[in-house]
Order: C-alpha cells, then sequence, then structure tokens
C-alpha cells in the first residue's frame, strides 16, 4: 500500500470553490493565498489520525521494535511517551493527552519534521486531521472545531477563524528505540493497535528517500542548488542540536532527523528500519 502519488493540480482552480470540497472554514481569513496549497493525493483524513491512542510499556513493545528505529520521544509533567516512527508515518497526527496536557505528536514523512503541540488555542482544545493536502511539501492540518487550516512546519493556522494564531511547541526529540528503551524503561510507547489496517514496520513512501530524485511536490526554495534534495546537514537550536535532511519544508527549510541516522539518510525515517516488522 503506497500513500503518495503523483503531485495533482494547484487544490482550487479557478472554476471551484473551496465549499466544493465538504469544507465550512472560514475561507475569507487567510494569510496565503489558496494557490499554495496543493493535493497531496489521499483526501481530507485519508491519512487518519489517531483518536484514541493505546499504549504498551517498553518490554511489550521491544517484541516488534528494532533499536535503530527512530521514535518521538516526549517527556511532559512527569509522563514519558515513545511515538514510533513506524506508526506515525502512517496516520502523521496523534491526539493525545500527556501530564494533563491536551498534545498532537505530528510527523510529515515528506519533510521528515517531527513536532509535538500543545493542542489549546485561546482555551479551547482542538482535535486535529489530515486536510489531505500539502504548503511547500509539507503536511498541513485541520482542526475538527474550526476546520482552520495550519501548517505542520510551526504550527501557524494559515486559513480559517484561528489565521495567524500558533501552536505551542513542546519540546520533543527523535532517538534511536534502543536509546529511549534504556533511557526510560518506564515510557509508554503508542501500540500497533491503533483500530486501522496498516503494514506497519513497512514503508509506504518507498524510493522518496533516494537523494538523488528531486522531491515529488513543489517547494519553497527547490531551486536552491547548493545540496542535493535530502542530502544531510547539521543545524543547532536553542531546543537541541541535531543533524538535518534538507527535506522541502514549509519554509523552506529543513526537516531534521537525529543524529544516530545521519550516515543513512533517508525522509521516510531511515534506511533498513521501515522494511523490518519484527526485530532480528
Amino acid at each position: 500500500m503506497s500513500l503518495v502519488r503523483p503531485p495533482g493540480p494547484f487544490l482550487f482552480p479557478r472554476n471551484r470553490r473551496p465549499a466544493d470540497e465538504g469544507w465550512s472554514t472560514d475561507f475569507s481569513r487567510r494569510d496565503v493565498s489558496l494557490a499554495e496549497f496543493q493535493s497531496g493525493g489521499p483526501p481530507r483524513d485519508g491519512i487518519p489520525a489517531i483518536d484514541r491512542p493505546k499504549f504498551v510499556d517498553v518490554e511489550a513493545a521491544d517484541v516488534w521494535m528494532a533499536d535503530r528505529e527512530p521514535v518521538i520521544l516526549v517527556e511532559h509533567g512527569g509522563e514519558t511517551r515513545v511515538y514510533p516512527i513506524q506508526i506515525l508515518i502512517w496516520h502523521e497526527i496523534v491526539n493525545d493527552e500527556i501530564g494533563g496536557t491536551p498534545v498532537a505528536a505530528t510527523f510529515c514523512p515528506l519533510c521528515n519534521t517531527a513536532i509535538v503541540f500543545d493542542r489549546r488555542v485561546a482555551g479551547e482544545t482542538l482535535d486535529f486531521g489530515t486536510t489531505g493536502k500539502l504548503r511547500n511539501s509539507d503536511l498541513v492540518m485541520y482542526d475538527r472545531q474550526t476546520q482552520s487550516w495550519r501548517q505542520q512546519f510551526g504550527g501557524k493556522a494559515l486559513v480559517g477563524r484561528h489565521a495567524g494564531e500558533r501552536l505551542e511547541q513542546l519540546p520533543a526529540r527523535i532517538v534511536g528505540w534502543g536509546e529511549a528503551r534504556r533511557t526510560f524503561p518506564a515510557a509508554q510507547v503508542l501500540s500497533r493497535d491503533t483500530g486501522h489496517s496498516r503494514d506497519y514496520g513497512q514503508n509506504p513512501y518507498e524510493g522518496y528517500d533516494d537523494v538523488d530524485t528531486p522531491p515529488f511536490f513543489a517547494a519553497a526554495n527547490d531551486d536552491d542548488g547548493r545540496l542535493p534534495p535530502r542530502s544531510a546537514s547539521s543545524t543547532s537550536s536553542a531546543a537541541a542540536t541535531r543533524s538535518s535532511c534538507r527535506s522541502p519544508c514549509s519554509s523552506g527549510g529543513a526537516g531534521w532527523r537525529s543524529r544516530w541516522a545521519a550516515s543513512s539518510c533517508s525522509c521516510a525515517g531511515g534506511k533498513g528500519w521501515h522494511r523490518r516488522s519484527t526485530r532480528a
């Protein structure tokens, strides 16, 4: 099963209205042109978010996880969560609660960006799903309360009632499963029991990690020839120092990956891990 399809036309041709797709979004409020959004192939919620996540302990997860598999690690409010990329690559969003805080753990396979947000905006808790749209080759989310469209990279709402508002990001990082297991033996790990039938452990974006091929979808700065697409580089921030993958993200920046996988750069999560469903 593959989620990736050749890029389609821009979302809204001149003779088509947003309402034609059934959206109740307030399209009169927007920070960018609607022409910047592109169909990613699947329809709205065609890549389904996980809304009722189940968790298992480290020992149970170790049966189907390999040490070098990438996972998103989050510590918040005295709790530790581990979100395996082998699951997030099929769902992209997990609506969860950690330490009493409603959060959305997000992952864009095309950018290789893993970001965890506080789901609260102006005192309201939002639930997120996938629009089926991309902007600069990055996931565009929507909240089910107002159907505002929001860029995953940075968490800013671009269209709808919440246009201009930005979600608060929580500290999170990508590490290898072996490191997470050893460092946080009491962590809770997202279960494969998601309520959906998917080939967890397999890569639905086979071939996208080839550094010699261009991105599937249009992106900002895609004419920058200083590095080949998806080549490894290093970046740093106030929150963390990490290796990067030159993937086309919303701001023209780089999607990032953890240092342990830098020698095997892959925008789908690291060559090798995604072809294995059980530990060797």
